[in-house]
């Protein structure tokens, strides 16, 4: 048996005369002679006895090098420890054998187990997170439900857009127009707001356009923004042959509401020459070349405020005056009713009527001749026929004739004869009450007698 088991000997030792002193080796060696000694070992029992045993040699190996690491190993007669410098004894060395790094600790010091980042690192509050597994809804805090507002369709968009654009005609407050939107989720339909008030506006008064276009510039940057703008009027530019059937000068007022938008900023800068070369439709074009040409004429004013004139009270006192007066004129030399009713119209000033009828009598008291007499007598008359003055109206541009009249016969000795002649011929066409007529301020006829009766006044 001995003879049997000396080849496992020199098969073992070799590996582990390195690694084991004399204890270890006697150890082994009992193990190895440990077995059955009835019968040999098979040679597929003694490759896995040996396998065995070098496996648990290794586990020896690797305890006892964790615990002698700090620590010289004194051998005592037994083999010399392996050279530090070779391979073999770096096996357990934590250090690079590539020759690199600088010796500082691994990703800065926030690395290892039990390690919760560098030192000195201070972390943030971070969102919960709806997708973790260990989120708890009930942990955070109460629950807000908002109310969500569907977006309007088309033809719920025109029908609250509508009368909002209407009343706004009324009042023009651009404020209560923006916070009536705002309550509006328009949502990708923000263009069709503009379009449907520009298209309002052409079928009606030059002051409804100018209040569109203070409009257009007052929602960009708070509802909408210019190429919501830009959207709308694309579309129009597409829909003018549909709107010239109800408004003949749609081209043209287009065209203005384009120049005055693109100098309150409501629209971009290089709007019109996105069409250079592009435009097929000529009712199209008629608008395009009409901005172009308001933009042109005016390029060194900043906003082209007087495009569509200055509408009704908006205007100064001083301009009104000089708006009708240069009517008055205007119709003494053509003589046509019909214009001066159109003029009067277009101010928009109902409530200022009465200064027209009292410019119209002071021009006839500074002016020569029946014809003047006769023919302000006729404007007035259609005016009264028509409505444009009202009774309160003519009673009071009269009225404020009757006060003034001292002053004015300063210059116009013979005002008070003509305006007998005037208030005479009103009252014959039914332009005045009999009223009016008798408060008429007549001149009393004073005559002194000779010097020798003591300067006497004869009655």
């Amino acid at each position: 048996m001995s003879g049997s088991v000396s080849p496992a000997r020199g098969s073992v030792s070799p590996a582990l005369a390195p690694c084991q002193a004399g204890s270890e080796d006697e150890a082994l060696e009992e193990e190895l002679m440990d077995g059955n000694g009835s019968r040999p070992w098979t040679p597929q029992e003694k490759a896995l006895h040996e396998a065995r045993l070098k496996a648990k040699a290794k586990r020896r190996l690797r305890r006892t090098s964790s615990r002698d690491s700090t620590r010289e190993p004194a051998p005592e007669g037994g083999e010399p420890s392996p050279d530090p410098s070779s391979p073999k004894g770096k096996t357990n060395d934590r250090k690079s054998r590539m020759g690199k790094g600088r010796g500082l600790p691994k990703k800065g010091g926030a690395g290892g187990k039990g390690v919760w980042g560098a030192p000195g690192l201070v972390y943030g509050y971070q969102e919960p997170d709806a997708r973790d597994p260990n989120y708890d809804e009930s942990s955070q805090g109460d629950t807000v439900y908002a109310t969500v507002t569907p977006e309007l369709e088309e033809g719920e968009l025109e029908k609250n857009v509508h009368p909002m654009v209407l009343e706004y005609f009324e009042h023009g407050d651009t404020l209560e127009v923006m916070e009536l939107l705002k309550e509006l989720n328009l949502g990708t339909r923000k263009h069709a707001v503009p379009s449907l008030a520009v298209a309002l506006a052409l079928e009606g008064k030059a002051s409804h356009r100018e209040l569109t276009s203070r409009l257009l510039s007052d929602l960009v940057g708070k509802v909408m923004t210019s190429e919501d703008i830009a959207r709308a009027f694309d579309k129009m530019l597409k829909d003018l042959p549909d709107l010239i059937l109800d408004t003949p000068e749609a081209p043209q007022m287009l065209g203005q509401f384009i120049a005055r938008a693109v100098a309150d900023h409501a629209l971009p800068l290089d709007f019109l020459d996105r069409y250079k070369g592009r435009v097929d439709c000529e009712h199209a074009r008629a608008a395009l070349d009409r901005a172009a040409v308001l933009l042109r004429i005016k390029r060194d004013v900043n906003r082209l405020d007087n495009v569509w004139g200055v509408g009704g009270g908006q205007r100064p006192v001083k301009h009104l005056i000089r708006e009708m007066s240069l009517l008055l004129h205007e119709y003494l030399l053509s003589g046509e009713v019909s214009e001066a009713e159109h003029c009067l119209r277009e101010l928009e000033v109902p409530h200022f009527h009465h200064e027209l009828v009292y410019e119209a009598v002071v021009m006839v008291l500074e002016s020569t001749g029946e014809t003047p007499v006769v023919m302000m007598v006729k404007l007035l008359k259609v005016l009264w026929e028509t409505g444009l003055v009202t009774l309160d109206q003519m009673n009071r541009g009269f009225q404020r004739v009757y006060d003034e009249l001292g002053d004015i016969s300063l210059d116009v000795p013979l005002a008070h004869r003509i305006l007998e002649r005037l208030v005479d011929l009103c009252f014959e066409e039914g332009v005045i009450t009999k009223q009016l007529r008798d408060t008429c301020p007549a001149r009393g006829r004073k005559r002194f007698v000779s010097e020798g009766d003591g300067g006497q006044i004869k009655q």
